[in-house]
Protein backbone atom coordinates (compact mmCIF):
# COMPACT_ATOMS: atom_id res chain seq x y z
CA UNK A 1 0.00 0.00 0.00
CA UNK A 2 1.45 3.43 -0.80
CA UNK A 3 0.98 6.61 0.61
CA UNK A 4 2.36 10.47 0.37
CA UNK A 5 2.54 12.67 3.24
CA UNK A 6 2.26 16.47 2.45
CA UNK A 7 1.96 19.33 5.22
CA UNK A 8 2.32 23.23 5.67
CA UNK A 9 1.24 23.84 1.62
CA UNK A 10 0.45 27.48 2.82
CA UNK A 11 -1.64 28.17 -0.66
CA UNK A 12 -1.83 31.89 -0.55
CA UNK A 13 1.15 32.77 1.35
CA UNK A 14 3.29 35.43 -0.37
CA UNK A 15 7.28 34.81 0.60
CA UNK A 16 9.16 37.65 -0.45
CA UNK A 17 6.45 39.59 -0.41
CA UNK A 18 6.97 43.69 -1.90
CA UNK A 19 9.34 42.79 -3.67
CA UNK A 20 9.28 41.67 -7.41
CA UNK A 21 9.43 37.68 -6.42
CA UNK A 22 6.37 38.29 -4.39
CA UNK A 23 3.94 37.58 -6.66
CA UNK A 24 6.06 34.87 -8.71
CA UNK A 25 6.56 32.99 -4.92
CA UNK A 26 2.81 32.73 -4.72
CA UNK A 27 2.40 31.13 -8.22
CA UNK A 28 4.72 28.97 -7.75
CA UNK A 29 3.48 27.56 -4.49
CA UNK A 30 0.40 26.57 -5.91
CA UNK A 31 2.35 25.28 -8.82
CA UNK A 32 4.25 22.50 -6.96
CA UNK A 33 0.99 22.03 -4.76
CA UNK A 34 -0.72 20.98 -8.14
CA UNK A 35 2.40 18.96 -10.07
CA UNK A 36 2.17 16.89 -6.69
CA UNK A 37 -1.42 15.78 -7.48
CA UNK A 38 -0.60 15.36 -11.20
CA UNK A 39 2.11 12.85 -10.02
CA UNK A 40 -0.18 10.99 -8.51
CA UNK A 41 -2.36 10.97 -11.23
CA UNK A 42 0.28 9.46 -13.54
CA UNK A 43 1.98 7.08 -10.65
CA UNK A 44 -1.31 6.46 -8.53
CA UNK A 45 -0.82 5.99 -4.46
CA UNK A 46 -3.63 4.56 -2.06
CA UNK A 47 -3.54 7.32 0.77
CA UNK A 48 -2.80 10.71 0.28
CA UNK A 49 -2.54 12.60 4.10
CA UNK A 50 -2.05 16.28 4.29
CA UNK A 51 -1.49 17.21 7.57
CA UNK A 52 -2.71 20.51 8.36
CA UNK A 53 -2.23 24.29 7.01
CA UNK A 54 -3.30 23.17 3.28
CA UNK A 55 -3.72 27.31 3.56
CA UNK A 56 -1.76 30.44 4.65
CA UNK A 57 -5.13 31.45 5.83
CA UNK A 58 -8.53 31.28 5.61
CA UNK A 59 -9.71 30.11 2.42
CA UNK A 60 -11.38 31.38 -0.26
CA UNK A 61 -14.31 29.31 -1.78
CA UNK A 62 -12.60 29.73 -5.24
CA UNK A 63 -10.00 28.41 -3.68
CA UNK A 64 -11.78 25.28 -2.09
CA UNK A 65 -13.27 24.71 -5.52
CA UNK A 66 -9.66 24.99 -7.50
CA UNK A 67 -8.35 22.07 -4.46
CA UNK A 68 -11.05 19.96 -4.87
CA UNK A 69 -11.02 19.36 -8.19
CA UNK A 70 -7.42 18.32 -8.22
CA UNK A 71 -8.30 16.28 -5.70
CA UNK A 72 -11.26 14.85 -7.97
CA UNK A 73 -8.57 13.94 -10.76
CA UNK A 74 -7.11 11.45 -8.78
CA UNK A 75 -10.57 9.45 -7.93
CA UNK A 76 -8.50 6.16 -6.83
CA UNK A 77 -6.85 8.19 -3.82
CA UNK A 78 -8.23 8.58 -0.58
CA UNK A 79 -7.62 11.63 -0.08
CA UNK A 80 -7.58 12.73 4.45
CA UNK A 81 -7.61 16.17 4.90
CA UNK A 82 -7.36 18.76 8.35
CA UNK A 83 -7.13 22.23 9.30
CA UNK A 84 -4.22 23.61 11.05
CA UNK A 85 -3.11 26.75 13.01
CA UNK A 86 -2.92 28.94 10.05
CA UNK A 87 -6.48 28.09 8.64
CA UNK A 88 -8.17 26.73 11.06
CA UNK A 89 -12.01 26.46 11.39
CA UNK A 90 -13.63 29.83 11.76
CA UNK A 91 -17.34 29.85 12.28
CA UNK A 92 -17.69 31.45 9.41
CA UNK A 93 -15.13 29.14 7.11
CA UNK A 94 -15.66 28.35 4.00
CA UNK A 95 -14.40 24.90 5.05
CA UNK A 96 -17.64 24.31 6.38
CA UNK A 97 -19.56 22.45 4.91
CA UNK A 98 -17.73 22.06 2.01
CA UNK A 99 -18.98 19.60 -0.83
CA UNK A 100 -15.71 17.38 -0.98
CA UNK A 101 -15.47 14.83 -3.96
CA UNK A 102 -16.56 11.23 -2.94
CA UNK A 103 -12.68 10.79 -2.17
CA UNK A 104 -11.86 13.17 0.11
CA UNK A 105 -12.22 12.94 4.08
CA UNK A 106 -12.33 16.36 5.69
CA UNK A 107 -11.91 16.31 9.45
CA UNK A 108 -14.49 19.06 10.29
CA UNK A 109 -13.98 19.83 13.84
CA UNK A 110 -11.41 19.88 17.16
CA UNK A 111 -12.83 16.70 18.55
CA UNK A 112 -10.33 13.47 17.59
CA UNK A 113 -12.67 11.38 15.18
CA UNK A 114 -11.58 8.19 13.05
CA UNK A 115 -12.76 7.51 9.37
CA UNK A 116 -11.69 4.43 7.71
CA UNK A 117 -10.33 4.70 3.95
CA UNK A 118 -13.07 3.13 1.42
CA UNK A 119 -12.84 -0.26 0.94
CA UNK A 120 -9.50 -0.46 2.26
CA UNK A 121 -8.69 -1.71 6.10
CA UNK A 122 -7.22 1.77 6.59
CA UNK A 123 -8.30 3.35 9.63
CA UNK A 124 -7.07 7.68 10.09
CA UNK A 125 -7.44 9.23 13.77
CA UNK A 126 -7.22 13.42 12.93
CA UNK A 127 -9.21 16.46 13.81
CA UNK A 128 -9.25 20.23 13.01
CA UNK A 129 -7.94 23.44 14.80
CA UNK A 130 -10.94 25.71 15.56
CA UNK A 131 -8.66 28.20 17.11
CA UNK A 132 -5.22 29.61 16.31
CA UNK A 133 -3.37 27.94 19.36
CA UNK A 134 -4.40 24.61 21.33
CA UNK A 135 -1.54 24.72 23.80
CA UNK A 136 -3.36 21.12 25.37
CA UNK A 137 -1.46 18.19 24.73
CA UNK A 138 -4.27 16.25 23.24
CA UNK A 139 -2.40 13.77 21.15
CA UNK A 140 -0.72 12.01 24.46
CA UNK A 141 -3.74 10.13 25.42
CA UNK A 142 -5.04 9.08 21.65
CA UNK A 143 -4.68 5.43 20.42
CA UNK A 144 -5.92 3.40 17.96
CA UNK A 145 -9.10 1.02 18.07
CA UNK A 146 -8.70 -2.71 17.85
CA UNK A 147 -10.33 -3.14 13.96
CA UNK A 148 -7.66 -5.59 12.13
CA UNK A 149 -5.84 -3.12 9.53
CA UNK A 150 -3.61 -0.27 9.61
CA UNK A 151 -4.06 2.57 11.66
CA UNK A 152 -2.57 6.16 11.16
CA UNK A 153 -2.61 9.53 13.08
CA UNK A 154 -3.07 12.26 11.08
CA UNK A 155 -1.47 15.45 13.27
CA UNK A 156 -0.11 19.06 13.50
CA UNK A 157 1.69 20.45 16.40
CA UNK A 158 4.61 20.20 18.32
CA UNK A 159 5.69 23.43 19.62
CA UNK A 160 4.05 24.97 23.51
CA UNK A 161 1.54 26.99 21.58
CA UNK A 162 0.42 24.02 19.16
CA UNK A 163 -0.44 20.48 21.08
CA UNK A 164 2.69 19.75 22.40
CA UNK A 165 3.97 16.19 22.13
CA UNK A 166 6.63 14.01 22.90
CA UNK A 167 7.68 11.96 19.83
CA UNK A 168 8.55 8.84 21.93
CA UNK A 169 5.15 8.97 23.37
CA UNK A 170 3.77 9.14 19.72
CA UNK A 171 6.16 6.63 18.47
CA UNK A 172 5.07 4.17 20.72
CA UNK A 173 1.37 4.97 20.67
CA UNK A 174 -0.02 1.94 19.08
CA UNK A 175 -0.07 3.68 15.56
CA UNK A 176 1.59 2.10 12.37
CA UNK A 177 2.32 5.62 11.83
CA UNK A 178 1.83 9.13 12.59
CA UNK A 179 2.04 11.86 9.79
CA UNK A 180 2.72 14.93 11.67
CA UNK A 181 2.47 18.55 10.27
CA UNK A 182 3.59 21.77 11.50
CA UNK A 183 7.16 22.13 11.15
CA UNK A 184 8.45 23.25 8.47
CA UNK A 185 11.50 21.42 8.36
CA UNK A 186 11.35 17.36 6.93
CA UNK A 187 12.11 15.29 9.91
CA UNK A 188 11.78 11.28 10.28
CA UNK A 189 11.81 10.20 13.89
CA UNK A 190 13.62 7.17 14.66
CA UNK A 191 11.98 4.23 13.78
CA UNK A 192 10.58 5.76 10.78
CA UNK A 193 6.76 5.72 12.41
CA UNK A 194 6.50 9.65 12.82
CA UNK A 195 7.82 12.14 10.78
CA UNK A 196 7.09 15.76 9.49
CA UNK A 197 7.56 16.17 5.51
CA UNK A 198 8.32 19.86 6.14
CA UNK A 199 6.75 22.52 3.93
CA UNK A 200 6.40 21.99 0.14
CA UNK A 201 8.16 25.40 -0.94
CA UNK A 202 10.34 27.31 1.85
CA UNK A 203 8.13 29.93 2.96
CA UNK A 204 10.86 32.24 4.62
CA UNK A 205 15.03 33.13 4.97
CA UNK A 206 15.05 31.00 7.83
CA UNK A 207 13.86 27.52 5.33
CA UNK A 208 17.06 26.67 3.55
CA UNK A 209 17.60 23.16 2.27
CA UNK A 210 15.38 20.44 0.66
CA UNK A 211 11.37 21.43 0.42
CA UNK A 212 9.05 18.57 -1.07
CA UNK A 213 7.26 15.52 0.74
CA UNK A 214 7.13 12.04 1.90
CA UNK A 215 6.36 8.75 -0.24
CA UNK A 216 5.98 6.08 1.64
CA UNK A 217 4.80 2.08 1.59
CA UNK A 218 3.62 0.02 4.15
CA UNK A 219 5.26 -3.59 3.82
CA UNK A 220 4.28 -6.51 6.12
CA UNK A 221 4.02 -4.01 8.85
CA UNK A 222 6.86 -1.79 8.04
CA UNK A 223 6.70 1.89 6.78
CA UNK A 224 9.47 2.52 4.12
CA UNK A 225 9.89 6.17 3.69
CA UNK A 226 11.45 8.33 1.12
CA UNK A 227 11.54 11.88 0.99
CA UNK A 228 10.95 13.80 -2.64
CA UNK A 229 12.30 17.13 -3.27
CA UNK A 230 9.28 19.48 -4.72
CA UNK A 231 9.86 22.93 -4.53
CA UNK A 232 10.79 25.25 -7.56
CA UNK A 233 14.10 27.42 -5.59
CA UNK A 234 15.55 27.28 -2.32
CA UNK A 235 16.82 29.45 0.16
CA UNK A 236 20.67 29.03 -0.17
CA UNK A 237 22.87 30.98 2.63
CA UNK A 238 26.55 31.66 0.88
CA UNK A 239 29.68 32.89 2.71
CA UNK A 240 31.82 34.80 1.38
CA UNK A 241 35.59 34.71 3.27
CA UNK A 242 37.31 38.03 2.84
CA UNK A 243 41.34 38.88 3.11
CA UNK A 244 42.88 42.46 2.85
CA UNK A 245 43.64 41.97 -0.81
CA UNK A 246 39.91 41.21 -1.65
CA UNK A 247 38.24 43.37 -4.02
CA UNK A 248 34.83 44.63 -5.02
CA UNK A 249 35.13 42.65 -8.77
CA UNK A 250 36.51 39.63 -6.99
CA UNK A 251 33.91 39.04 -4.56
CA UNK A 252 31.61 39.03 -7.77
CA UNK A 253 33.68 36.95 -9.57
CA UNK A 254 32.95 33.91 -6.56
CA UNK A 255 29.46 35.02 -6.06
CA UNK A 256 28.37 34.92 -9.87
CA UNK A 257 30.70 31.17 -10.22
CA UNK A 258 28.45 30.08 -6.72
CA UNK A 259 25.02 30.68 -8.36
CA UNK A 260 26.13 28.95 -11.17
CA UNK A 261 26.82 26.12 -9.47
CA UNK A 262 24.03 25.92 -6.97
CA UNK A 263 21.48 27.03 -9.60
CA UNK A 264 20.11 30.24 -10.82
CA UNK A 265 16.45 29.47 -9.48
CA UNK A 266 17.66 30.00 -6.26
CA UNK A 267 17.27 32.74 -3.88
CA UNK A 268 20.87 33.49 -2.02
CA UNK A 269 21.70 35.14 1.38
CA UNK A 270 25.48 36.26 1.60
CA UNK A 271 27.26 36.79 4.28
CA UNK A 272 30.80 38.48 3.92
CA UNK A 273 33.10 37.45 6.50
CA UNK A 274 37.22 38.20 7.26
CA UNK A 275 39.24 41.34 7.78
CA UNK A 276 39.66 43.83 4.86
CA UNK A 277 41.91 46.64 4.33
CA UNK A 278 40.78 49.17 6.27
CA UNK A 279 40.19 51.72 3.00
CA UNK A 280 38.21 48.90 1.21
CA UNK A 281 34.52 49.42 1.18
CA UNK A 282 32.32 47.24 -0.15
CA UNK A 283 29.12 47.87 -2.45
CA UNK A 284 26.35 44.96 -1.40
CA UNK A 285 24.11 46.69 -3.87
CA UNK A 286 26.29 45.42 -7.02
CA UNK A 287 26.56 41.78 -5.24
CA UNK A 288 22.50 41.46 -5.12
CA UNK A 289 22.59 42.57 -9.02
CA UNK A 290 24.26 39.39 -10.12
CA UNK A 291 20.92 37.06 -10.00
CA UNK A 292 18.18 36.19 -6.80
CA UNK A 293 20.38 37.57 -4.43
CA UNK A 294 17.72 39.07 -1.74
CA UNK A 295 20.38 39.87 0.81
CA UNK A 296 23.80 41.10 1.72
CA UNK A 297 25.26 41.20 5.01
CA UNK A 298 28.90 42.50 5.67
CA UNK A 299 29.93 40.87 8.61
CA UNK A 300 33.67 42.35 7.65
CA UNK A 301 36.36 44.14 10.17
CA UNK A 302 39.10 46.20 8.70
CA UNK A 303 42.31 44.85 9.71
CA UNK A 304 43.84 47.38 11.56
CA UNK A 305 47.39 47.13 13.23
CA UNK A 306 46.36 48.56 16.65
CA UNK A 307 49.35 48.58 18.37
CA UNK A 308 50.85 50.34 15.75
CA UNK A 309 47.55 52.70 15.58
CA UNK A 310 48.21 53.35 19.36
CA UNK A 311 51.55 54.32 19.70
CA UNK A 312 51.16 56.43 16.49
CA UNK A 313 48.65 58.13 18.37
CA UNK A 314 49.06 58.11 22.11
CA UNK A 315 47.90 60.95 23.79
CA UNK A 316 45.27 61.30 21.48
CA UNK A 317 41.63 60.40 21.52
CA UNK A 318 42.69 57.91 18.96
CA UNK A 319 44.84 56.28 21.20
CA UNK A 320 42.87 56.35 24.40
CA UNK A 321 40.09 54.70 22.72
CA UNK A 322 42.36 51.79 21.31
CA UNK A 323 43.98 51.51 24.74
CA UNK A 324 40.58 51.23 26.45
CA UNK A 325 39.35 48.11 24.50
CA UNK A 326 43.14 46.40 24.68
CA UNK A 327 43.15 46.67 28.16
CA UNK A 328 40.68 43.69 28.19
CA UNK A 329 41.71 39.79 27.35
CA UNK A 330 38.42 38.56 25.49
CA UNK A 331 36.50 40.99 23.84
CA UNK A 332 32.70 40.04 23.10
CA UNK A 333 31.39 40.80 19.38
CA UNK A 334 29.10 43.35 20.88
CA UNK A 335 32.97 45.21 21.84
CA UNK A 336 34.55 44.25 18.93
CA UNK A 337 31.79 45.80 16.60
CA UNK A 338 32.18 48.84 19.02
CA UNK A 339 35.76 49.11 18.84
CA UNK A 340 36.56 48.74 15.39
CA UNK A 341 33.43 51.00 13.99
CA UNK A 342 34.47 53.75 16.78
CA UNK A 343 38.15 53.54 15.72
CA UNK A 344 36.66 54.20 11.89
CA UNK A 345 34.70 57.13 12.76
CA UNK A 346 37.37 58.33 14.71
CA UNK A 347 40.07 58.28 12.16
CA UNK A 348 37.71 59.23 9.61
CA UNK A 349 36.88 62.73 11.83
CA UNK A 350 40.90 62.98 12.43
CA UNK A 351 41.49 63.07 8.64
CA UNK A 352 38.89 65.44 7.97
CA UNK A 353 40.25 67.63 10.57
CA UNK A 354 43.92 67.41 9.64
CA UNK A 355 42.62 68.46 6.49
CA UNK A 356 40.93 71.53 7.61
CA UNK A 357 44.44 72.71 9.37
CA UNK A 358 46.45 71.70 5.96
CA UNK A 359 44.27 73.79 4.00
CA UNK A 360 44.14 76.43 6.65
CA UNK A 361 47.98 76.59 7.00
CA UNK A 362 48.48 76.58 3.65
CA UNK A 363 46.20 80.37 3.10
CA UNK A 364 48.15 81.68 6.04
CA UNK A 365 51.49 80.99 4.08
Amino acid sequence: MKFIHLADVHLGAVPERGSALGEVREGEIWKTFRRVIESIHDDPVDLLFIAGDLFHRQPLLKELREVNYLFSTIPSTMVFLMAGNHDYLKKNSFYRDYPWAENVIFFDEEEMSCAKAGDLDVYVYSHSYERKEIPERLYDRVRPGNEPGLHILMAHGGDQSHIPFDYRTLSTSGFDYVALGHIHKPQIFPGGRAAYPGSLEPLDRNEDGSHGYLKGTFENGEVKLSFFPAACRSYVNVSLNVKEDTTQFDLEDRLKELILEKGKNNLYLVSLKGRRSPDTVFLPERLMELGNVIEVRDDTRPAFQLGELERRYSGTLVGSYIAAFREKENLTEVEEKALYYGLTALLETNNVSQKIANTKLRKDQ
